[in-house]
């Protein structure tokens, strides 16, 4: 088969830090509690993933000076942790309503975190996935692969301009700028916020900044390499976007995985 039933739908994109002196206890209760109990076990959940943006990955984010209005991290290096979960095509409407109450239940029965603070915690609807290799890793399995690095670029998409439009240039003219010759980008994943209305985006906590707009696109990019390696790359990819007139970068943010099962990085996040 070239096409299987198994397709992701929605993801939760979860950027947070620790509070200074809470390091090791967060991303204890993190891995060996919250990551399962508050995603994993829900319905419809296809596959999780975690990063860290050490001091290192910080101090390559760009760019300066967003108006908090339309900033992703406010401050730019505000969020150390990121969490991404993939949602089965079949069960985004059924797992975020799980969400929604089980997180309420979760920290009613003592099994929150207080010493932290949301940079940006946002729900996204899958788009589209452009990849560097005729035959590469399906999207669907980009999470379970353990790519080297991660790379989120959220975009302000200009007045006018589609989400397909984004699309249609990342595969056109804008391909070359992440996926020439030795990229070791395989794949730019393209989403879209959902923006919650009445009710649907309560939380026991605060969030951090909001979804954004309508004109709001995120891509994401998988690598086979560290992003600190190539990150050059991805500077003419944000003055690409910029300079095209589709859209303004207002957060490109490098991460590598965790290493799942120890407190590796959490001495090196500040």
């Amino acid at each position: 088969m070239d096409e299987f039933p198994v397709k992701v739908g929605a993801m939760l994109y979860t950027l947070v830090d620790p509070n200074r002196g809470h390091e090791v206890a967060y991303n204890r209760w993190y891995e060996r509690d919250h990551f399962y109990g508050g995603v994993m076990v829900g319905p419809g959940t296809l596959a999780g993933g975690r990063w860290v943006a050490r001091r290192a990955e910080k101090d390559l984010r760009f760019p300066t000076g967003v108006d908090a209005e339309v900033a992703v991290a406010d401050p730019l290096d505000a969020g150390s942790y990121l969490a991404t979960y993939f949602i089965s095509a079949d069960h985004v409407a059924e797992h975020f309503a799980w969400a929604n109450a089980e997180v309420f239940k979760l920290y009613e029965a003592g099994r929150g975190f207080e010493e932290r603070t949301h940079a940006h915690t946002a729900l996204y609807l899958f788009r589209r996935a452009h990849h560097r290799d005729a035959d590469g890793v399906p999207v669907e399995l980009a999470l379970d692969h353990r790519f080297a690095g991660l790379v989120s670029l959220h975009v302000d998409r200009a007045e006018a301009v589609s989400a397909d439009d984004l699309d249609d240039w990342l595969a056109g003219p804008g391909r070359e700028r992440w996926a020439g010759d030795d990229s070791p980008v395989a794949i730019v994943a393209t989403w879209r916020p959902i923006i919650p209305k009445g009710e649907e985006g309560k939380s026991p906590m605060k969030l951090g900044s909001g979804p954004g707009t309508p004109a709001r696109s995120m891509l994401l990019a998988f690598c086979d390499a560290a992003p600190a390696d190539h990150w050059d790359r991805f500077r003419a990819l944000g003055d690409a976007i910029d300079t095209s007139g589709l859209a303004t970068v207002r957060l490109a943010a490098p991460f590598i995985p965790t290493v799942v099962g120890t407190d590796t990085y959490a001495d090196q996040l500040w």
